[in-house]
């Protein structure tokens, strides 16, 4: 049975997701969810999103994909393809005794992955920011919310937002 595929995200009212290849917020209770529902597990993400976290992150294992043949750093597995990100994330994922495998970003990963995750955890952020990094839309007929929690403004969080958890629908 193949491992499932979960999607993490923050999205800005207007879908923006980052700009010139940074976050446009400042949410540490989102970043503490980011660190939950990732620890322990493997990560696909694209090179621009590996590059502005800039090294692999603690307590878990990173998969890029890339198009770049000679991408490569310590630490760090490679994949060239969409089906080889995701059997890496699964060789990982049993190798770590992981439920899942988590799908980080960015913008162009989303899309390819969007068709082929099980859950969606959304973070919708109450701003507008201009930006060049779009989330895709979600076609809300094939999931369900099965969680909503709303977030205000405040000391840790420059904006108010709220977590959304999506479920495929069977």
């Amino acid at each position: 049975m193949a491992i499932p595929l979960i999607l993490v995200v923050a999205v800005a009212e207007n879908g923006v997701i980052g700009r010139d290849n940074h976050l446009l917020w400042r949410l540490r209770t989102d970043l503490k969810r980011f660190r939950e529902l990732t620890m322990a597990k493997p990560m696909i993400m694209g090179r621009k999103t590996f590059e502005s976290i800039g090294k692999p992150l603690p307590g878990r294992e990173t998969v890029v994909l890339t198009r770049h043949a000679d991408f490569s750093v310590p630490g760090v597995h490679v994949a060239h393809s969409w089906d080889g990100a995701v059997a890496k994330g699964e060789e990982l994922a049993k190798a770590m005794g992981a439920n899942a495998v988590a799908v980080v970003g960015g913008a162009e990963i989303y899309k390819i992955a969007l068709p082929h995750v099980q859950k969606i955890y959304l973070t919708e952020v109450a701003a507008a920011p201009e930006g060049d990094a779009f989330f895709p839309p979600i076609d809300r007929s094939y999931f369900r919310e099965t969680a909503r929690v709303a977030h205000p403004k405040g000391p840790d969080d420059e904006h108010p937002f709220t977590f959304i958890d999506l479920e495929r629908r069977s």
